[in-house]
Parts: structure tokens; sequence; C-alpha cells
């Protein structure tokens, strides 16, 4: 039996493509000026540029995966690139893009939480294949640029919770906090610190909730004086374990964010005459390779540092290739690694 255009059982048809000339033809320009807009190429008009990405956006045109050049760009923008942290998770996405014949971008903000002004249009103008965005808050508008040219954004460990619009890659990191105080109660502790880093990050208030949670399933209330928040680098942790091992009943155990806090732990134990574990044990996150060379050997958090970065460039390379990731959100696994920091207490 021939469907007929009204038959309820006919197979739907198929979307038909859109084409530079279709977006053409709607904006009353021409398709060399869409190539234009669509390639970050400068001569547009700002308004005929508006128009031309709320349709492209719209009507949802997509490059065509076979028109991905082999030397393209997948676009990096780290908040900070000032640490081990970021370099692991550069070898894990460069892994990825390098078996493509593809390179890295990197854009450094240098501490700020969103990149600058300009960053976009020199993104635009490098045409990247995808860009992934670490600890870094993207603007709606910035966004919408992006998707305007069918670059598609992932998220690696975001700063807050995910946005549902954009897939992103994470870690267990409340379970990573769980399992380092846990680790300290079963030794003995109960003066447990925690050095925090900044509460506009979501993992670092997942690793407190973690530690919290620990505390309270052992019926141990939760000292507020026990737990403070300092930059994630080594100044950060000294600082903090300074005032903490001052207080008139110290910790006899601290847990810091990160490993780079925790070696300042260790700094702030050192000239308090204290030795680690002996005197307090101390255990970090990360599991940076700097971890295994401190002395003594960290007991830390190991976060799959390369394998979120790994992850992150297969995501935005299937929503180049495919236009939809196969996850939207994908948190790897942590584990404790106890080495010689962490004692039982005497």
């Amino acid at each position: 039996m021939t469907a007929t255009p009204h038959d309820p059982y006919a197979a739907p048809r198929p979307r038909p493509e859109v084409t530079l000339a279709h977006i053409a033809k709607l904006a009353g320009v021409s398709a060399p000026t869409v190539s234009k807009v669509i390639n970050g190429h400068p001569g547009v008009a700002a308004g005929t540029r508006r128009k031309v990405e709320e349709l492209v956006q719209e009507h949802g045109w997509r490059r065509r995966p076979d028109a991905v050049d082999s030397s393209a760009v997948v676009e990096v923008v780290f908040e900070s690139l000032d640490s081990l942290w970021a370099l692991e998770l550069i070898r894990g996405m460069d892994e990825v893009v390098q078996d493509r014949g593809m390179i890295l971008g990197l854009t450094d903000m240098r501490g700020r939480r969103s990149p600058h002004s300009g960053w976009i249009d020199q993104v635009l103008a490098r045409r990247p294949v995808g860009v992934i965005a670490v600890s870094a808050d993207l603007s709606e508008r910035q966004r919408a640029r992006l998707a305007s040219r069918s670059i598609p954004l992932v998220a690696l460990d975001p700063r807050g919770e995910p946005d549902h619009d954009v897939p992103s890659v994470g870690a267990t990191n409340w379970n990573g906090g769980l399992a380092a105080t846990r680790h300290l109660l079963e030794l003995g502790h109960r003066r447990i610190a925690m050095i925090n880093g900044p509460d506009t990050l979501m993992c670092c208030r997942a690793r407190l909730d973690g530690y919290r949670a620990a505390l309270d399933s052992a019926g141990i209330p939760a000292d507020p004086g026990l737990v403070c928040t300092g930059p994630l680098y080594v100044e950060g942790g000294r600082t903090q374990a300074q005032a903490l091992l001052a207080l008139p009943d110290p910790p006899t155990a601290i847990f810091a964010a990160n490993d780079l806090q925790a070696l300042g732990v260790y700094q702030a134990a050192h000239r308090a005459g204290l030795r680690v574990p002996e005197d307090l044990s101390v255990v970090g996150f990360d599991d940076l390779p700097l971890a295994q060379w401190a002395d003594p050997p960290m007991t830390t958090v190991r976060q799959p540092l390369q394998k979120m970065g790994t992850a992150a460039a297969e995501m935005v390379l299937a929503l180049a290739s495919r236009g939809a990731p196969v996850e939207e959100r994908v948190e790897l696994a942590t584990r404790l690694h106890v080495r010689s920091s962490t004692a039982p207490l005497v």
C-alpha cells in the first residue's frame, strides 16, 4: 500500500539539510557573507552578523563532519594554567587530538572566571572544531556565538552546577572527601580539620560535603573552627594550617582540598616542630606526581585527571562529528591512595 501525505503510518520525512545558501536567502545576504560570519572573518556589519548567527542557531545548521580539517584546532580555555593539575588534564586531551591529527589551542585566563571580551572573536577566527572550558564560565553571549557557528562546547570540571545545555566531565569529589575523612577516622583521629578551596568551585563544595558526611556517619559533630578556606596553592595550605595548629586544641589530622595545599600543611607542621605523620596526619587530593615525591610520600585521593582530559576531548569531537555525545555528564571515580603521611592516633 502506497503511503499518502495523510497516512498516519507513513515514515516521517527526513528534515532537509540546511545549507549556507538557505541561511543567506533568509538573511537577505550573499552566501559568501554567511561564510564570513560562520568562519569568524571580518568585513560584516554587526547587525548582519547578529542576524546570521541567530538564523544559523535557529535552523540548526552544522558543519559537515567531512568538512573538518584534520589539522584543525580544539580550543581549551583554562581559568589558570599555573599548576601540574592543568598539565595532567592537557596530557589527556592532547593524546586524543594528536591521534586525529589535530592540535590544542590554549587560553590562560590567569585566574579570571570568564574570558575577556575579545576572546570569542579570536577563537572564532581560528575556526576550532570545538571548545573545552576548564573551570571557566562562558557568558550566554559567548556560548550563543559558538552555537551559531556549530562549534560544540564541553565543560571540564565546571565551577558550578553543570549547565544542562552544556555536556560536562568531572570526578566523584563528594566520594573522595568521604573516603579521605573516613580513612582518618579509622586511624582513630577525631580532631580532623579540613582546608578547603574557594566555595565558588563545585568540586570544593562537594569535597567539603563528603568530609562532613563522614563525620556525621561516625557520630562526630563537625566543628566549624576546624574548617577553613584558602587558595588552592602551597601558600594557601601553609597559611591556614599555621592558624589551625596554633589553636588551643589543634587538630591531629588535616584533610586538604588538593595536593598543593597539603604540601603547605607539611611546611606549617615542620615550622611548628611537628612530624608528619607521627604528630599530624595529612591527606591531599588529586594525586599529582609530586604526591609520591613528598617527604613523606603523601596519602591522597586520586583524581583521574588524564582520563578526565581524554573524556572531555572525546566528548567534544563526538559533538563535532555526530551532533550529540554518548553521555551528557561523565563523572570518573576517585580513589584513596594510602602512603606514608597518615598514621594511627597515638
